[in-house]
């Protein structure tokens, strides 16, 4: 259920330059209107299926934003174009060369994130740092797309100063991104319920909560 206290809570701290994100994978339709009530209108979600019935429920909200946030499959490609706003989790050239050829034949312009593994994991996808600077040559032409920025997830384990050392590692690789190839890559997608404070402190302007403000999972 959602808590209006603890979103205030956090919401009061938060610096201008950081986008609160709620995570409402699992979570009801109820829960989405409280949060909404509250003043959210960044929403995310992970699965297509089980976001599609929610975006058709919510149409009427118009300022809400949807944000696709997990592992996204080619034959899902489309209907994430048409219903999303902003996409995390563009793992893979392939990916981002099919998510531009259909936002081109719909005349959108989805935002776009590039997933980066910043320290190996076997259980993430994405880009590790040298093979995303090997391809953005092929990236960067992508031009249906709005390419804003990076998100990472950080693998399970890693101690508090291993968290924050991976998260200011993943800021200095955009700046020199930015640097080294002309590119604008300002947004940052990386913090959860149990590390924001830190990504946030490392230069985050997007973080991605739902365990603080929902509750578990059911």
């Amino acid at each position: 259920m959602f808590s209006p206290t603890v979103y205030s809570e956090i919401a009061a701290h938060l610096p201008a330059s950081v986008k609160l994100i709620a995570v409402t994978k699992t979570k009801a339709i109820a829960d989405i209107e409280a949060a909404y009530a509250a003043g959210i209108r960044d929403f995310a979600e992970s699965r297509v299926q089980e976001a599609l019935p929610k975006i058709e429920a919510l149409a009427n909200l118009t300022d809400i934003n949807w944000h696709f946030i997990g592992r996204l499959q080619a034959n899902k490609a489309r209907r994430v174009v048409e219903n999303f706003a902003w996409i995390h989790s563009v793992d893979h050239l392939s990916l981002a060369q099919r998510l531009d050829r259909i936002a081109q034949e719909l005349a959108v312009s989805p935002n776009v994130l590039l997933q980066v593994k910043m320290v190996p994991d076997d259980n993430k996808t994405g880009w590790t740092p040298d093979h995303l600077r090997q391809e953005l040559s092929e990236i960067k032409p992508l031009n249906a797309l709005k390419i804003k920025g990076l998100m990472t997830i950080l693998p399970l384990g890693l101690t508090p100063s291993e968290r924050q050392i991976t998260f200011q590692n993943m800021a200095d690789f955009a700046h020199n991104l930015n640097r080294e190839f002309g590119l604008n890559l300002s947004e940052l997608s990386m913090g959860m319920s149990q590390d924001y404070p830190q990504a946030i402190a490392a230069g985050a302007t997007l973080i991605r909560l739902g365990t603080v403000l929902f509750g578990d999972r059911v």
